[in-house]
């Protein structure tokens, strides 16, 4: 635990020793270690829920009162990290918002891409997001505060391409592979860029388009809100951007965003506004993607490769980890 003093934080202890982002790293690697023995075998409800069990019991031994406010849905849809639950043993105040298995479709099949993510924010610092759809357009430090969600695509894909000098028939764009994306799939391909579609994961396939040497540029299309409040707190720690807008299918929802102060579906958010104090955001993977290798298992023993983002010492890291489960001593560690 760190040793930092609350007021480095703005006053993110309130008092209590200030945990460090590595200090949580422990609840994305066991999250992934447990989900990733279902890693083809079909059953994506036994993978998320070994995600969830292994996250939460992290949390719950930790010196924090951390408030879940992005997490697995109400209290009586989901019996583990509900949002409003209270997690930790007491001590420094935060907020958490998770995805235990962003990908379990992913895993379930044995497809890359599927991560364990935890972001944890100053009380206040993370937007407690109704769960529906939401527009969202993410790109890195390059384009960041060039692109407008509201423009055509084709403005959008030539300000991104002039940032990165280059010709649009030169970028990599990630789509999510659904039926609500066809004209837009179309319009893409018509300008020449390059698509790459996903079947799921876009909180990776946004950090993906953040980090360069991905080969990834743009993320853009329709998906959760839940998870465009996590990769907002992720591309803030990364310098990149993220432009949403509220999509609501029915009216009941429209009247669920009036909740929420989100009534104007036309309102573009921020990620000031999804993320307005995030702290920390970890990633682990769980099956092999652009970012992040997924868990080896070797004899009585994994490894595991994370990401761990922290905006109070403003590092990102990324952590190559060997588990040993037996007491006995390995006889060798390979690079």
């Amino acid at each position: 635990m760190s040793d930092d003093t609350p007021g480095s934080a703005g006053g993110f202890g309130d008092g209590h020793p200030v945990v460090s982002a590595t200090d949580f790293l422990r609840v994305t690697e066991q999250a992934a270690l447990a989900s990733a023995r279902w890693v083809g075998q079909g059953d994506r409800h036994s993978a998320d829920g070994a995600a969830v069990d292994a996250m939460r019991r992290e949390f719950g031994a930790m010196p924090i009162r951390g408030e879940v406010v992005i997490g697995e849905g109400e209290k009586d849809e989901a019996p583990e990290l509900y949002v409003g639950e209270v997690l930790g043993t007491g001590g420094m105040p935060c907020e958490i918002a998770v995805d235990p298995l962003e990908g379990t479709d992913l895993v379930a099949r044995g497809d890359a891409g599927a991560i364990a993510v935890c972001v944890i924010g100053a009380p206040g610092g993370v937007m407690a997001a109704p769960d529906m759809y939401m527009q969202k357009l993410c790109v890195g430090a390059q384009a960041k505060g060039r692109v407008d969600i509201t423009a055509p695509i084709s403005d959008t894909l030539d300000t991104v391409a002039r940032c990165y000098d280059r010709s649009i028939r030169d970028l990599s764009v990630i789509v999510l592979d659904r039926p609500r994306h066809e004209a837009m799939i179309e319009e893409i391909r018509g300008l020449g860029a390059r698509i790459k579609l996903i079947p799921d994961g876009d909180i990776t396939a946004s950090m993906s388009a953040a980090v360069r040497g991905t080969g990834d540029h743009v993320y853009m299309g329709i998906g959760g809100s839940t998870e465009g409040v996590i990769t907002a707190a992720a591309l803030e720690c990364l310098g990149g951007e993220i432009q949403a807008r509220m999509w609501p299918k029915d009216d009941a929802q429209r009247e669920r965003l009036k909740e929420y102060g989100l009534g104007d579906t036309a309102q573009v958010l921020t990620g000031r506004d999804l993320a307005p104090n995030p702290m920390y955001v970890l990633a682990t993977g769980v099956t092999d993607g652009y970012l992040l290798k997924g868990v080896r298992y070797f004899s009585d023993g994994a490894r595991t490769h994370s990401i761990v983002m922290d905006l109070r010492s403003r590092t990102v890291r990324f952590v190559d980890a060997i588990h040993m489960f037996s007491r006995t001593p390995l006889r060798e560690i390979r690079l």
